[in-house]
């Protein structure tokens, strides 16, 4: 039996922590150790932007919306929304809160269900590997930064960071079908 396994938010705490020299942690609850609280904290920031763009691992296209009963009603987005791109070229949709806006009516009163391609905020160990790879060095560069403020452990940070934000490039233009050739697909932050 292989001990190997995927990058769980306790490990990429403890990676974090590595980086600072301070001792791994059992658990990622809190448990009074200030730069374990410190390194989640920024983990979930980290987790959070990356995911804000928007990748072929979080995006549901073409995810349909419904009004609330009885019609006109409200249309609430799932709670773990980062962003909602309505299909059909309807720009004036937007979202606030955890409803959607129709900012050319001025309501949140819709007659009939919506479609969006919808960017969601998975947990951590929902994650691809190698977005979690990612995560965690951009989280451990920053968290160093913020901690420790080296010039010299950054500069090795951002090349491991830099490195890992390729490697995460390249394999979600393979999974997602991107080429020289055809372009890439419509994206937020893709480039």
């Amino acid at each position: 039996m292989s001990n190997v396994s995927l990058t769980t938010e306790l490990s990429a705490v403890n990676t974090i922590l590595s980086i600072i020299g301070e001792a791994p942690v059992n658990t990622v609850e809190d448990t009074g150790v200030v730069d374990a609280v410190m390194a989640r904290q920024i983990l979930q920031e980290t987790n959070r932007q990356v995911q804000a763009v928007g990748w072929s691992w979080n995006l549901d296209e073409n995810y349909k919306l419904v009004p609330t009963f009885p019609l006109p009603g409200t249309i609430y987005v799932p709670a773990n929304t980062l962003a909602v791109d309505p299909v059909d070229r309807k720009e004036h949709l937007i979202v606030r809160g955890t409803r959607l806006w129709d900012r050319l009516n001025h309501t949140y009163s819709f007659d009939a269900p919506v479609f969006v391609n919808i960017t969601r905020l998975l947990d951590f160990e929902e994650l691809p590997q190698p977005a979690r790879h990612y995560i965690t060095v951009r989280a451990g560069r920053i968290f160093q930064d913020r901690v420790v403020g080296s010039q010299t452990l950054s500069g090795f940070n951002a090349n491991d960071e830099a490195r890992a934000y390729v490697q995460l490039k390249n394999i979600e233009a393979e999974v997602a079908g991107y080429t020289l050739f055809t372009g890439s697909r419509s994206r937020r932050g893709l480039s």
